[in-house]
């Protein structure tokens, strides 16, 4: 079955969700856009998608697209889609979804519409006028922008950054699909140490560690699409035996996250033994301002913003403290924050930025890199010290 299919993404991260499926998952007929990236594919690709992207938040099936500025037309729109080609009898459909800058804004109404638009379709093709809904879940997504509609299938069921080892965590948890794009604009590949002194419950520390070893993110997880009739379950079962197989689970890296909070520490070494990357992430109770930075390496961190954690003021004057901490620093950093004065209090101003979106919290990525010194030493991974002295 081929299909069209649509990622939606935090602000900021189309750009590298479509190198995923570009490279990872070797597509041509990728489109990234504002806040979503469509790709096509058949359900093998749907599956991938699933398993394997880091930085995407969902994985939807797109089944059309329709000017619609009434409720009538809203109506025809969606009875004309082939629902009928993924939801069976018993499928439960919940709908959900937004609309902006359109006429029709109320989201109650337009759920009404869609819902009951699509028990039509199914009507017609099942000749019944009574649906149970006993089955398994096919969410309807809509999205209405500008008075045109556009339908979906939401394939993922939980989002993407749910990826099942953080079943708790601290007060202001950084998404994993925000952690793992940081990882992937560093470039961080394992080749230098990393080290996070504001680790919180783990998360950056865990996904490097997951990209560094190629543990698939979604291997701990199930999908809302697995259940599916409309696709094959061998399909699933064998996207799952390849990702496992492209792991490489007994490589380590020189992997240390720190917080001066002991209940973080702990945190953050339950949720990486839950992700399976326990072997080769360290973590440390350590205050960020007064740690040893002379070594080479990559530096990530996601300071309080002042917002959830601490006040701005005390938020500020950690970001001064921890630029005194930095300024001799051979590491090259990379530092997240929503603070558009952070750069006057850390001391410098960033060799590049770049705007992200943790949640709804509009930050900046500052990045240090320009007078950072190639890594001075070498590691083995398979050894348990971690490093060796060149040669």
């Amino acid at each position: 079955m081929e299909l069209t299919m649509c990622c939606p993404t935090l602000f900021g991260l189309e750009g590298i969700v479509a190198d995923e499926l570009r490279f990872g998952g070797r597509l041509t007929e990728v489109r990234a856009e504002n806040g979503r990236v469509l790709f096509e594919g058949d359900e093998h690709t749907l599956a991938w998608a699933n398993l394997n992207l880091r930085c995407a938040e969902r994985v939807l099936i797109r089944l059309g697209s329709f000017r619609a500025k009434s409720f009538d037309a809203l109506f025809e729109g969606v009875r004309a889609l082939p629902w009928e080609q993924f939801i069976p009898k018993d499928g439960a459909f919940p709908v959900k979804g937004h609309s902006l800058d359109s006429a029709l804004h109320s989201i109650p109404d337009c759920q009404k519409i869609i819902k009951k638009a699509v028990a039509a379709r199914l009507e017609q093709v099942y000749h019944q006028s009574w649906f149970e809904e006993s089955g398994a879940k096919y969410q309807i997504q809509f999205a209405i922008m500008h008075d045109t509609a556009e339908l979906y299938l939401d394939t993922s069921g939980a989002g993407l950054h749910k990826r099942g080892y953080r079943a708790n965590s601290n007060a202001a948890p950084l998404r994993e699909t925000l952690a793992a794009a940081m990882v992937k604009l560093a470039r961080w590949r394992g080749r230098e140490p990393l080290i996070d002194p504001f680790c919180g419950s783990g998360t950056i520390a865990i996904e490097a560690a997951m990209i560094a070893q190629r543990r698939a993110p979604g291997l701990l997880r199930a999908f809302d699409a697995e259940k599916w009739a409309c696709f094959d379950a061998a399909v699933w079962r064998q996207a799952r035996e390849d990702a496992i197989g492209m792991t490489d689970g007994s490589a380590r890296f020189p992997i240390v996250g720190s917080d001066i909070d002991p209940a973080c520490v702990q945190l953050s070494i339950e949720n990486a033994r839950k992700a399976g990357v326990s072997g080769t992430v360290f973590f440390e109770q350590a205050d960020a301002a007064a740690r040893d930075y002379s070594g080479t390496g990559v530096l990530f961190a996601n300071p309080p913003y002042g917002e959830r954690l601490l006040d701005l003021q005390a938020a500020e004057k950690l970001y001064a403290e921890l630029g005194r901490a930095l300024v001799k620093s051979p590491m090259k950093q990379y530092i997240l924050s929503s603070d558009p004065l952070f750069e006057r209090c850390f001391g410098r101003k960033a060799d590049k930025r770049r705007k992200l979106y943790n949640g709804m919290i509009k930050c900046e990525l500052h990045m240090y890199f320009k007078h950072s010194p190639r890594p001075s030493a070498k590691f083995d991974r398979n050894t348990s010290g971690g490093f060796t002295k060149n040669s």
